[in-house]
């Protein structure tokens, strides 16, 4: 398969904030309101593919849109 791209794409990705060693990825945002965005997304997707747990951290004022609330289903 051949992947084919203009000169202003690229591939992009994510990395957690944090591991921990018993299997759990930490994401630290600190927003007025949280979406479900690629970098959320894309973290859920290796997370899920290898079997760990997504901790995202917010601040206690922080709203979740409800894109986020339905990804979390």
């Amino acid at each position: 398969m051949q992947f084919e791209q203009t000169k202003h794409q690229v591939a992009r990705g994510a990395r957690p904030d944090g591991e921990s060693f018993d299997g759990k990825y930490y994401l630290f945002k600190r927003a007025s309101e949280l979406r479900a965005t690629y970098q959320i997304r894309l973290l859920v997707y290796l997370a899920v593919k290898e079997d760990r747990k997504l901790i995202v951290e917010v601040s206690k004022t922080c709203r979740i849109h409800s894109s986020l609330r339905e990804l979390a289903k």
